[in-house]
């Protein structure tokens, strides 16, 4: 995974009981790490698709997802590479409301994250609803960069980061798991921080 500028480690300042094992707090920095070129999408040109085993597959533009009810998470995410930030602030929507409106069907175990750029991460649908999922365009107060995601990227805040697809642009539903880009080349299918879901195998 390539790393770009602001991935320095830093001594551990922490407050107790914030870090997960094995990472570090990367203070005021958030380092850029991605598997692929940057695109450049204008708000105008984006969408969020929610689809697959659903009773009503639907799609919102940009300024239709703006429209819905504004959600906010404050609090920490967690990166793979061992390092965490502290106290983030993001702006978006909820995964709930979307899901809401397409309405998944009972045999919906899943969900296929899908980047534009063709990037995918899987989840199970219930790390995805009850308040733990978002998309989000917003970060600390100002519009998502291109190189963190934006215009817009999926925010699941309580996995590893790379569970948190930037440049978010479809959430298919499926019955059965299906591995996305990192899980097919060794990463966990989870990926929980907390108890250290790096690579398969890992508990």
């Amino acid at each position: 995974m390539p790393v770009t500028r602001g991935f320095f480690r830093k001594r551990d300042e922490s407050p107790a009981g914030r870090l997960p094992p094995g990472q570090y707090d990367t203070g005021s920095g958030w380092p850029v790490l991605t598997a692929e070129a940057t695109p450049r999408i204008e708000p105008a040109d984006w969408s969020i698709t929610v689809d697959g085993l659903v009773e009503e597959p639907t799609t919102w533009s940009w300024d239709e997802a703006h429209r819905l009810p504004s959600a906010t998470y404050s609090g920490d995410i967690h990166c793979v590479t061992t390092w965490s930030k502290f106290d983030m602030v993001f702006r978006g929507i909820s995964v709930d409301d979307l899901l809401a409106a397409a309405r998944p069907r009972p045999e919906a175990r899943y969900v296929l994250a899908h980047s534009s750029t063709g990037y995918t991460t899987n989840l199970p649908l219930e790390d995805v609803t009850g308040g733990r999922a978002w998309v989000v365009w917003e970060a600390e107060g100002k519009p998502l960069s291109r190189e963190h995601g934006g215009p817009a990227r999926l925010l699941v805040p309580h996995l590893y980061f790379w569970k948190s697809a930037k440049w978010i642009s479809r959430l298919e539903l499926l019955a059965e798991d299906q591995q996305g880009f990192w899980e097919r080349n060794g990463y966990h299918d989870r990926g929980d921080p907390w108890r250290e879901q790096r690579y398969q195998g890992d508990a």
